[in-house]
């Protein structure tokens, strides 16, 4: 399987993975001039718009986790397609009073699927 195709899986499972926890989906692979952030949500309890980034491993072929290898360039582009997607969806969240948060999915997938997820990966 290709790269890309490994990490389109990834996000495919980790998008079922955060409905199945009661998350509603906004957006998959919003991108801007600044970057792309995999999916955006908004958490159960409806208090968070979360930016998640999904890493895919597959055991054994990676020495980083998934949150390890989210750079701090990486994050910079993440907070400021972050700021645009706010800038350009601020009705959304102020009628619902929704507070930014950065989470990590990382998606490992061999015989069995896993997750693990990390709310508040990492700070704006």
């Amino acid at each position: 399987m290709k790269k890309y195709g490994l990490g389109a899986d990834g996000e495919t499972l980790a998008a079922a993975y955060l409905e199945s926890l009661g998350f509603r989906l906004l957006e998959r692979n919003f991108t801007s001039r600044f970057g792309e952030i995999d999916i955006i949500a908004v958490s159960p309890d409806g208090k968070y718009l979360c930016f998640d980034e999904v890493k895919t491993r597959k055991s054994g072929r990676n020495i980083a986790t998934g949150l390890e290898s989210i750079s701090a360039e990486k994050q910079r582009k993440i907070v400021k397609t972050a700021e645009y997607f706010l800038v350009r969806n601020r009705r959304l969240v102020e009628s619902e009073g929704l507070q930014p948060r950065f989470d990590c999915i990382e998606v490992n997938v061999d015989e069995k699927i896993d997750f693990k997820f990390i709310e508040n990966a990492f700070d704006a």
